[in-house]
């Protein structure tokens, strides 16, 4: 992430915290099955963001980290965790190097979620191995997919972005293309053997207001790419998306993919 610089999610915690969708039950259960979770495990979510899939596993697991390098991420997850009340949850805003350099922790589980494609994918595996006993694994989560068939609610949005932030996806101080090389093939050039799901498809049920927030907790919609220009902006997306929903809401399929790498 060394190229996007360090302003990648500035002032987006706020609203990452509160928009950003809940991951499935599904996805939960799947890896309490799959790594036999029963609260005596310790997990590592790296890249945590705000915590939201973190807290997830206080009734699976004995010690949990969430580590994430962006300090308004980790100060909000700090925040919720308090308000929350749940799990022996260590939050650590840093690099997995630098966590390295102060604990010498094993974990079962490290999940990786919408967060592996800022990474050094194959120098983070590298880290990650010896932190993983034999029979543990990484799960890389995401529900990206460049193939898949947008709404038309979707499609009338991403040209008031292109509109609105311009056509180049900003990332921080650089610009952000999507990885060429795939997950899957990253981990299978790596230590770990390479394990694929697809989890069943699940509904999103969005409004104005969570597709604005969600989109302002990204690093491509900051607020503050828009300046001077956020009501008009956020004018014209209200009344745009309201042709397509006579009661508000506008729904979305969602796919969700587990790439495994097991020890």
């Amino acid at each position: 992430m060394e190229k996007y610089g360090t302003d990648l999610f500035k002032d987006a915690a706020s609203f990452y915290s509160r928009y950003r969708p809940m991951y499935p039950a599904s996805l939960i259960r799947f890896l309490v099955e799959h790594f036999s979770l029963n609260g005596e495990q310790n997990l590592l979510d790296l890249g945590s963001g705000t915590g939201q899939l973190t807290v997830r596993f206080s009734d699976w697991c004995n010690k949990i980290v969430g580590i994430d390098i962006e300090p308004e991420m980790i100060n909000e997850a700090k925040r919720l965790h308090q308000e929350w009340r749940v799990g022996q949850i260590q939050w650590f805003n840093g690099t997995l190097e630098q966590y390295k350099e102060l604990h010498n922790d094993q974990f079962t589980i490290v999940t990786i979620a919408k967060a592996f494609h800022w990474m050094d994918r194959p120098r983070v595996l590298e880290e990650l191995y010896d932190l993983i006993p034999y029979g543990g694994g990484v799960a890389i989560i995401d529900d990206y997919d460049p193939d898949k068939s947008l709404e038309p609610w979707q499609v009338k949005l991403n040209e008031l972005i292109e509109k609105w932030y311009g056509k180049e996806r900003r990332a921080g101080k650089s610009t952000y293309t999507h990885p060429i090389i795939s997950h899957e093939e990253v981990i299978s050039n790596s230590k770990f053997e390479v394990e694929v799901y697809t989890l069943p498809t699940y509904e999103i049920n969005w409004t104005v207001e969570s597709i604005l927030g969600n989109l302002y907790s990204t690093s491509y919609g900051a607020r503050r790419f828009l300046g001077n220009k956020i009501k008009e902006f956020e004018k014209e997306v209200k009344e745009s998306l309201s042709e397509f929903s006579t009661t508000g809401e506008l729904r979305e399929t969602v796919n969700v993919s587990v790439k495994l790498g097991r020890k």
